[in-house]
């Protein structure tokens, strides 16, 4: 049978559908200080939401809000748009402030949505003199994704000790599974890993690398900064063992480039961050019955075409 255009056309769309019924994407992105004035410029806070809005759960780092009234004003603007934005409802779960500079605290912001994860636990880091903003680690539980409780880490090191800080995410790997009696865990954020504040030599005291338990989702040539005139691997994702490893899309892990996406100059991305946002997706759950139907309706539309009168 020949295949006519508006088959090939609806069999691309069924594809497409299927592939996306089947992601559940965890995000981590660098907002370079957001704070109450950042969040007041409108098309700035527009920008954030459409980028939060394709995650099921969102790691932010460098949130300046002490009160909490700037991400809770974050949130109900993005409920409020849910229309907008598949219906989706969205919660928050969020560190302590974190540094050694009064006028510098930052938080660690995990947004994600009710329908999707439930957050079943939460633990802040607190060796003293190890971090200059310990990691806070979340766990999470879902129905959606076939592994179904994992803990997520925030991580944002200090640039001048980049290289002590994700040698001592070791250490935080140990505290965080021993907590949640779960080794399923991923370390997400800008780890600064690149350029002048981590060199190949460095790597070989990492003990996060020298550690075969863990895999390193984003390379060392990935660019995640948005300057032209920068190319530094800076965000990454780490995930231990074979377990949740195995329930990561295969090469799913990237950088999301807003830009490009959105059709936005980079100035405007600027903007919000210096960051892209990086991302990967979990499997689903339902991944092979969700193969099954969407192969049920390819063959569906197969018989549908091959009777339809050529045009």
């Amino acid at each position: 049978m020949a295949w006519r255009p508006r088959c090939l056309s609806l069999l691309l769309l069924l594809a497409v559908v299927g592939q996306a019924a089947s992601q559940f994407r965890i995000c981590a992105y660098n907002l370079q200080e957001f704070n109450k004035m950042k969040a007041s410029n409108y098309r700035v806070k527009n920008l954030l939401m459409r980028v939060l809005s394709r995650c099921h759960i969102s790691v932010l780092q460098e949130v300046m809000d002490p009160d909490g009234s700037t991400m809770k004003s974050l949130l109900a603007s993005l409920n409020s748009n849910s229309a907008r934005y598949e219906d989706h409802q969205y919660q928050m779960v969020s560190s302590k402030p974190l540094g050694n500079s009064p006028n510098r605290m930052q938080q660690y912001v995990f947004i994600y949505r009710s329908r999707a994860a439930n957050v079943t636990g939460q633990f802040q880091y607190q060796k003293a003199q190890t971090f200059i903003r310990a990691p806070f680690a979340v766990q999470f539980q879902s129905g959606k994704t076939a592994i179904k409780k994992f803990v997520l880490v925030a991580v944002n090191t200090q640039p001048e000790q980049t290289v002590q800080e994700i040698d001592r995410l070791h250490d935080v790997f140990q505290a965080v599974s021993s907590k949640f009696n779960n080794k399923n865990v991923m370390f997400l954020g800008n780890f600064h890993a690149g350029c002048a504040y981590m060199t190949r030599a460095d790597k070989k005291r990492i003990r996060l690398f020298k550690d075969l338990n863990f895999s390193w989702l984003i390379g060392d040539k990935v660019d995640t900064t948005v300057a032209a005139e920068t190319s530094c691997a800076y965000d990454r994702i780490v995930v231990y063992g074979k377990g949740l490893l195995k329930s990561v899309q295969p090469f799913s892990a990237k950088v999301f480039n807003v830009n490009k996406a959105f059709k936005l100059h980079r100035d405007m991305v600027r903007a919000l961050s210096d960051h892209f946002p990086i991302e990967v997706m979990l499997k689903s759950s339902a991944h092979l019955l969700q193969a099954l139907s969407h192969l049920t309706l390819i063959g569906i539309s197969v018989i549908v075409c091959s009777c339809l009168p050529a045009l």
